[in-house]
């Protein structure tokens, strides 16, 4: 349907229930997205603020109108008319004044909880590069300094209350850095999650940022694992395990994290390696960090172009390879994460596309997301809660190739997954609360 074809209605007549398109700029509203269904009396008041005499609905996204009983309008002088008329133009205009103001003071606060994010994930990437660089000079040096960046991530998840998982933009850096700082931030949280003690989640951590440490001691042509090695060099890249606990024997680290470093790569079934362990020899860390490792390494594989979106890497695990990790270590990650996990590409049950870039640990089948809004910048776009919004959903999950060129262009789906998290404000500013 073009735009010219789209009736509208007097703002006098806007009801719950209406799809409505505003046509104005973002900085003369205060919602989220220029278009979305009425689903509360506070929208109306807010819409009815914004000085149009007419909004433009869809019919076909609306609900039916309730029948109503016909009621007589009061009458009222020309010149009480006016009276009213100015005062209400003049309380329009302070209420547009603040509503502008409002939605200007979440875009900032937006920005600046993804730049922290950004900020502490690199600070662990440097640390990674750093560990690299003096694992075999100073063992004992680098131990220290993982075990203290670990125990604060574990120190603020446990200050913060709820945690959310965040995509963060697309980051620079090697994968030798960015799949580990990633494994470790999930495994932390997947590990608060299943109510591991405060310590067992330090050596979690610990044994997730140094997983895959032996791979220094690896050539460059078999550091990664691809589909096309031969026998040969399958078996030279599972040195990598042997390799870790040489170097890491020097560090000094507890018995918990070894045996976790030990068994990343066993299987529940015993189809994994280095010695093809089942799902009850394995230690609770060990199980966990299996399972984060396989599903990182799905999302970002060596060759971006082989990439599984987070929402196809979960259901393969779970579709597919459910038999190869614990079960109950399986079905928290799927509680944690939700069914569209952070980086997920979606459509929307209004037909849009958005891409999910947030979901709270404790209630993850409501993520935030951006929703692809035509005409303005990205930046420009507030993050929708979908918790806070009953009439909006998500209706399927989509590869980036689907998108066409615009929405592929406005969301900017990552070739690389990475995630930090941060605190869930109990009292974080959605839509409903820049109207009320």
């Amino acid at each position: 349907m073009k735009s010219k074809d789209v009736p509208s209605v007097e703002v006098g007549k806007l009801r719950i229930g209406l799809f409505v398109e505003l046509d104005i700029g973002w900085m003369a509203h205060p919602f989220p997205t220029s278009s979305f269904k009425i689903s509360s009396a506070k929208q109306i008041e807010t819409l009815q603020s914004l000085g149009l005499a007419r909004i433009r609905y869809v019919p076909e996204k609306s609900d039916p109108a309730p029948e109503s009983p016909a009621v007589a309008a009061p009458t009222v002088t020309a010149a009480a008319t006016a009276s009213l008329a100015l005062a209400a133009g003049d309380a329009q205009t302070l209420v547009r004044d603040q509503q502008r103001a409002r939605r200007v003071e979440l875009l900032a606060e937006q920005r600046r909880s993804l730049l922290v994010c950004e900020r502490r994930f690199g600070e662990a990437l440097r640390q990674y590069r750093k560990t690299i660089e003096l694992v075999h000079t100073q063992p004992r040096v680098v131990a220290e300094q993982c075990a203290t960046m670990v125990t604060g991530f574990v120190n603020e998840m446990s200050m913060e209350g709820e945690s959310a998982i965040r995509l963060l933009s697309e980051t620079s850096g090697d994968k030798a850095a960015l799949h580990p700082v990633n494994v470790t931030i999930v495994s932390l949280l997947l590990g608060r999650a299943m109510g591991f003690p405060e310590e067992e989640l330090v050596d979690l951590g610990v044994a997730a940022f140094l997983h895959d440490i032996g791979k220094v001691m690896l050539p460059d042509r078999v550091r990664w694992l691809e589909d096309g090695f031969s026998t040969a060099e399958f078996k030279l890249h599972q040195e990598h395990v042997a390799q870790g606990l040489h170097l890491i024997k020097g560090m000094g680290l507890s018995k918990g994290a070894e045996l976790a470093i030990a068994q990343h790569h066993e299987m529940a079934d015993g189809s994994g390696y280095p010695g093809r362990i089942r799902n009850d020899a394995m230690s609770p860390a060990g199980r966990l960090l299996s399972l984060v490792n396989r599903y990182d390494s799905l999302c970002n594989p060596v060759r971006p172009a082989l990439a599984m979106t987070p929402h196809e890497a979960l259901s393969m695990i779970f579709a597919q390879q459910k038999s190869r990790f614990d079960s109950a270590a399986l079905s928290a990650f799927i509680r944690m994460v939700g069914v569209y996990p952070p980086g997920s590409v979606v459509q929307l049950v209004d037909d849009r596309y958005a891409l999910v870039v947030s979901v709270n640990s404790a209630r993850p089948l409501k993520p935030r997301i951006i929703v692809h809004e035509p005409g303005l910048a990205k930046h420009d776009v507030l993050i929708l809660d979908l918790e806070r919004e009953p009439n909006m959903g998500i209706r399927r999950s989509v590869k980036p190739g689907a998108l066409g060129s615009a929405e592929m262009d406005f969301l900017a789906p990552r070739q690389r997954i990475s995630y930090f998290f941060e605190a869930v404000k109990q009292d974080n500013p959605t839509q409903e609360s820049v109207e009320s």
